[in-house]
């Protein structure tokens, strides 16, 4: 006997398109939300666009944890919501098929799904996000190139500052230019030109020349007249700022590895602050993962509306339950990491409740016959809808005039 009947290969094609669509549509809309922050960031800090793509590649593994989970669980529910509103659910349970062996594929996806969110969440997060704050580091210190702000003064070094109206050919022509430059002697030198460029310095890695082409330099010495030349062609070496090297991995717990923060959290020559944090962002990503194995029964149980009922209500309710329950997560793990509630009782608490909650669902859907998980939710759902189509008919009627009393 074949593991995978034609059933279960059928169910898997329901399961796997709905899956994918919304795996990328989700991951789609939280990485358009932050690349439009990530561009006026970039911009406002003069960096190069291509580092906004860098970025955003490094917050995938962060946004693929949340939408692998509402893929999985929504494309499991639109899967049998077909089947059951088809009335293909009913032929299978009258051939003897219960919802816990329709369930055998969802749960092989759930099992290899929950690996490689426990993988991101464990392993390639925590990386992803150092190399993230390692870029937002180099970008605002000037380390990736930032570019010349226009109609702006920029400080190049303590003594240095520079401005330019307008830059062309993506910054290799300078239009306007104007450079003040002081030494320790108290001299200083104004800049005009016309037009510049940056030339690179063969064997100074840290120093750069800006070639400057028709201008002037007034030279003004304390107690003495200032000068004025005039130049054709005139090289203003300028020294970079030395730029220090960004910090090592381990600023925040979310940089560390799961079996590092393992390690941290039950460490106890560590200071209890730093192990409570550790224990808590460590039963954070557990619970978050080993959630991903109940999402099945979750799904099943609201995919099945009421006979003769196409009702959508159980997939806004999965959604919201979803979304609800990793905000608790969120909540207690913030609360937890700062001392004031115990991490494994305030994250593992929510979970315990949560999996009932959802054993109990599951169990009405298939072991009570007629059972319904959110039935009451259902018929006050009907209920309002019917009396929202009253009240628009009267209102499209109008109100109801008397009838003019009869003259004689």
């Amino acid at each position: 006997m074949k593991f995978l009947s034609a059933i279960d290969r059928y169910i898997f094609r329901l399961v796997l398109m709905p899956m994918l669509g919304i795996f990328v549509l989700a991951a789609s809309l939280l990485v358009l939300d932050k690349m439009l922050r990530l561009f006026d960031f970039v911009a406002t800090e003069g960096g190069p666009i291509g580092v906004v793509f860098k970025m955003l590649a490094n917050l995938l593994p962060e946004y693929a944890s949340l939408a692998i989970p509402l893929g999985l669980m929504l494309g499991i529910l639109l899967a049998f919501r077909k089947l059951a509103t088809s009335s293909e659910l009913d032929v299978m349970r009258a051939v003897g098929l219960s919802y816990t062996r329709l369930l055998r594929v969802p749960y092989i996806l759930a099992l290899l799904l929950a690996a490689l969110n426990f993988a991101i969440v464990g392993y390639l997060q925590p990386l992803a996000r150092y190399y993230y704050e390692e870029l937002n580091y180099e970008l605002k210190s000037g380390a990736l190139g930032a570019s010349i702000k226009v109609g702006e003064f920029n400080a190049l070094k303590d003594r240095i500052a520079l401005r330019v109206d307008e830059s062309r050919d993506n910054g290799r022509r300078l239009i306007g230019i104007f450079a003040r430059v002081a030494n320790e002697k108290g001299q200083v030198l104004s800049i005009s030109a016309r037009e510049g460029q940056f030339l690179a310095l063969k064997g100074a890695p840290d120093t750069i020349i800006l070639r400057l082409d028709q201008g002037q330099i007034i030279q003004d010495m304390p107690g003495k007249e200032p000068r004025v030349l005039s130049f054709t062609r005139h090289d203003l070496p300028i020294d970079l700022p030395q730029i220090e090297k960004f910090r090592k991995r381990g600023g925040s717990e979310r940089e560390y590895l799961l079996p590092e923060l393992a390690k941290l959290g039950w460490n106890k020559d560590l200071p209890k602050e730093e192990r409570i944090s550790s224990q808590a962002n460590f039963n954070y990503r557990m619970v978050e993962v080993i959630m991903m194995l109940l999402l099945p029964l979750l799904a099943v149980a609201l995919a099945i509306p009421p006979k003769r009922s196409t009702s959508a209500l159980g997939l806004f309710v999965s959604i919201v339950m979803v979304v609800a329950y990793h905000k608790v997560n969120q909540y207690a793990a913030d609360v937890a990491s700062l001392g004031k509630m115990n991490p494994i009782l305030g994250l593992w608490g929510p979970f315990f409740v949560f999996a009932a909650l959802i054993l109990w669902m599951y169990w009405r859907v298939a072991y009570v016959p007629g059972g319904q998980a959110i039935g009451w939710l259902e018929k006050g759902a009907e209920i309002i809808v019917k009396r929202l189509k009253s009240l628009l008919k009267r209102s499209k009627r109008g109100p109801i005039m008397p009838e003019p009393a009869d003259a004689s």
